[in-house]
């Protein structure tokens, strides 16, 4: 019997695959039917990156999830599909067959075109004769359009440590679009009965991942959960990664476990190829070996400008661990980038000529000073934009240069809420806020949580740029208009059982026009 080890393991086959995309001797021809009847759909629907015309779909199939290979073997399948105006279908707009292969983990990527702008669609998948879970998505607005938009946005999602519970309210509250900003997986082990779910999973899953097929295997674990099944087939999704759907505090092609060079650019193309394989993204952005394009531009009419960071792959190595620590030669390099070069140019030029209201960044780790020492000294998290201080001052001082209209970041990362006001210098509160950044706390990561710790008591005393923080798990809910950007501050009261209750715990504002935000 195959196993995960045997199919790909970390030399050979599974180096081809993840570095050039195929492999030898499969089978690319389309087949009717399956003598396997068991589900197909386990891991349902998702629809992802929205234009004003056109939307991705997606969906893989998995009779046996948690087996080696999904339950498949290595032939390709047929997969229909339908895009419609009613949740009936009724009234279909477009229909098309994909083709499930096995080299992709029989996962499915439509981006489907010719759609009305802001407007919602029902779609749904069939192969050998089963149905999908109907999932709901909605196109972008059309490029002079300002409505009012809705979006959630989450990050840090470790199974082991709690149930998507945050994932419920989402739903409920019916967002546009729902923004992940990393850790969608962790790479470390998962013990034998799932850490607090006191659920059984295979032996093999125990292990730190490292080949393509464990990568995509744990992407498999989570994705069973039905509340991230029922937030993805919610509305669409705009996504991208951090460290550990890699390796954690990974940097460039710099492993944190000092992996030689040649096995990590391995271990990076495999995380990429598995990352790509399991979200909704469009084919231009499957991964090139060991490189994948995720930072991107997408607008919601004049309503928005959003801008996707990727800060991992092309940073420099952080300084010492990447914990908090106090500020060094390093870390104050003014050429250290946490971007890289053409990253940081294409930031400041999509800023520059934005005509939108709100000039929005997704991205990873905390932009904002954030000091935990009592006193005139500073301890800094190094792993964040705090550890690239030459990085941040060039974007915010950009900002300002520019005049960028209400610039906001949004961020995930440090498993707490916060939310900061964004200055050109922290060291003095008098200087004008160019702008916002909101960070998420985790949907899991972190099991609990409580209202405050000794960190979060430390941000709030000693930088009067952060206005608040807490250390419950939940996500942020964010309405923004004409006139302002609201942000609630969405917590469950506990994940390492289910059953928890959602509530708000703050609600923050920012201004049209007046860069800061404040509780409303």
């Amino acid at each position: 019997m195959p196993t995960r080890r045997s199919f790909l393991s970390a030399t050979g086959a599974a180096a081809a695959l993840a570095l050039t995309g195929t492999l030898p001797g499969l089978d690319a021809v389309g087949i009717p039917h399956r003598t396997d009847k068991r589900p197909l759909f386990t891991l349902g629907v998702a629809s992802g990156d929205p234009l004003p015309d056109a939307v991705v779909i997606w969906t893989r199939l998995a009779p046996g999830p948690l087996e080696p290979f999904g339950g498949m073997d290595d032939r390709t399948v047929n997969v229909e599909w339908e895009v419609a105006e009613d949740e009936y279908f009724r009234r279909v707009v477009r229909r098309g067959t994909a083709h499930a292969r096995p080299e992709y983990a029989h996962t499915v990527h439509v981006d489907v075109r010719g759609l009305r702008s802001w407007r919602h669609y029902f779609y749904r998948f069939r192969a050998n004769g089963q149905v999908s879970p109907v999932g709901r998505t909605r196109t972008a607005p059309a490029p002079a359009d300002q409505p009012a938009v809705s979006l959630a946005v989450a990050s840090c999602q470790a199974y082991y440590d709690g149930f998507y519970t945050a994932y419920q309210d989402v739903v409920r509250r019916d967002h546009d679009v729902v923004l992940f900003l990393g850790d969608y997986i962790y790479e470390v082990g998962v013990g034998p009965t799932a850490g607090v779910r006191n659920q059984p999973v295979p032996v093999d899953f125990a292990g730190e991942i490292v080949t393509l097929d464990e990568y995509r295997a744990r992407y498999a674990l989570h994705k069973t959960d039905p509340d991230l099944q029922a937030a993805h087939a919610a509305a669409p999704w705009i996504v991208t990664l951090d460290d550990h759907e890699v390796e954690g505090n990974w940097a460039g092609y710099v492993s944190e476990d000092g992996v030689p060079h040649d096995d990590f650019v391995v271990r990076r193309a495999n995380g990429f190829r598995a990352y790509w394989e399991h979200m909704p993204l469009r084919l231009d952005q499957s991964p090139d070996g060991p490189s994948i394009r995720l930072y991107r531009h997408l607008r919601y009419g004049r309503t928005a400008d959003l801008s996707v960071l990727d800060t991992r792959q092309f940073r420099d190595d952080q300084t010492s661990t990447g914990g908090w620590l106090p500020p060094d030669e390093v870390s104050q390099d003014p050429a250290r980038t946490i971007t890289g070069d053409a990253q940081e140019r294409w930031l400041l030029d999509t800023l520059h000529h934005s005509g939108s209201r709100w000039n929005v960044v997704a991205q990873q780790v905390a932009m904002a000073q954030l000091d935990r020492k009592t006193g005139p000294d500073l301890e800094l998290p190094m792993d964040t934009w705090n550890g690239y201080v030459g990085s941040r001052d060039r974007v915010l001082c950009g900002v300002r240069d520019r005049q960028v209209r209400n610039f906001v970041v949004l961020t995930g990362d440090l498993h707490r809420a916060v939310a900061s006001d964004l200055r050109v210098n922290f060291a003095d509160p008098s200087t004008p806020a160019v702008g916002t950044e909101f960070v998420t706390t985790s949907i899991s990561s972190g099991k609990d949580g409580v209202d405050s710790d000794a960190t979060g008591k430390a941000l709030l005393a000693e930088n009067p740029h952060v206005k608040f923080q807490s250390v419950q798990r939940g996500y942020l809910s964010c309405r923004l208009d004409s006139s302002q950007w609201t942000s609630e501050y969405r917590v469950v009261d506990r994940v390492v059982t289910p059953g928890g209750t959602a509530s708000t715990r703050a609600t923050l504002v920012v201004e049209d026009g007046r860069p800061g935000t404040h509780l409303a």
